[in-house]
């Protein structure tokens, strides 16, 4: 159960903020050290995604 939300919304002034959560920082209160790896792989995906935006 990693949460990956993304946040995709249209502002007033016609331009588009997209966000996401950290899921390392989401995980960070589990105890699981596979899980905090596949955080941080999940992490660096979605930071590759949103430097190409």
């Amino acid at each position: 159960m990693l949460p990956c939300n993304v946040i995709v919304r249209e502002l007033a002034d016609g331009s588009v903020e997209v966000s996401a959560i950290d899921p390392v920082a989401s995980m960070s209160a589990i105890e699981n050290a596979e899980l905090h790896g596949v955080a941080g792989q999940v992490r660096q995906m979605l930071s590759d995604v949103m430097a190409s935006l």
